[in-house]
C-alpha cells in the first residue's frame, strides 16, 4: 500500500495529480512531467535531509496512485498531505494508507503529533479527517498554529493527530476486534 518514493513513478503520479478534482488540493503542484520530475527529486533529497517524510500510495497491483507526507517537522509534529488520483476516490485507499503511514511515523520516527490544515470549502478532504475517529478538531487547541494558517484569511480548518489518540485508539480497535474473534469461536 505504501512505498519509498522514487522517480520511476513520476509519469504516472503526474497524469493522476493533474486531473481537475485533484491539482487544486496538491501542496506541490507543477505544471509538466519534467517539472513533477524535478519536485520529487527535491522531495527525496527533503527526505534524505530529514526535512520531511514521503510515501507513494499504491493499489493493491502496487501500482501508483498518490502521494501521503509529513511536511515542515518540528519538535516531532508536521503537516500531513495526500492525495489519491481521481480513478480511485471512494475506494478505502485514503483510509489503509493514512493508518500505515501512522504507524509508521508514530512507531518509527518519533513522531508526537500530525497536524493537517483542511480547506474549509473541500468536502472531500473534511468527509475523510471527520472519518478519523482519532483526529481531532484543533482551531481552538492550538490558536497560534490555526492563526498562522489562516493570517491572509479564514480558509483552514486544523486538525491534530496526537500519537497517545491514534494508539489508544489503536488498542481500543484491536480489543473489539479479539473479542468479535472470541465471539465467533
Amino acid at each position: 500500500m505504501l512505498k519509498k518514493r522514487d522517480l520511476h513513478e513520476v509519469p504516472v503520479l503526474y497524469q493522476l495529480m493533474s486531473h481537475p478534482d485533484v491539482f487544486p488540493y496538491v501542496r506541490h503542484k507543477a505544471a509538466s512531467s519534467d517539472e513533477f520530475y524535478f519536485v520529487t527529486k527535491q522531495t527525496l533529497e527533503a527526505e534524505e535531509n530529514g526535512e520531511l517524510i514521503s510515501r507513494t500510495i499504491t493499489d493493491e497491483n502496487y501500482h501508483p496512485i498518490g502521494t501521503i507526507n509529513l511536511f515542515d517537522i518540528q519538535n516531532n509534529h508536521g503537516f500531513l498531505a495526500t492525495w489519491i488520483g481521481q480513478p480511485y476516490f471512494g475506494k478505502g485507499y485514503n483510509k489503509v494508507a493514512k493508518e500505515q503511514f501512522f504507524d509508521e511515523l508514530f512507531y518509527v520516527h518519533g513522531i508526537e503529533g500530525i497536524f493537517m490544515k483542511v480547506r474549509k470549502t473541500n468536502k472531500r478532504s473534511l468527509g475523510a479527517v471527520l472519518k478519523l475517529p482519532y483526529a481531532a478538531l484543533a482551531n481552538s487547541t492550538y490558536p497560534q498554529l490555526y492563526n498562522q494558517i489562516n493570517k491572509d484569511a479564514d480558509v483552514y480548518d486544523l486538525f491534530i493527530i496526537t500519537k497517545d489518540h491514534y494508539l489508544s485508539y489503536q488498542q481500543f480497535a484491536n480489543a473489539e476486534s479479539n473479542l468479535t474473534e472470541e465471539d465467533a469461536i
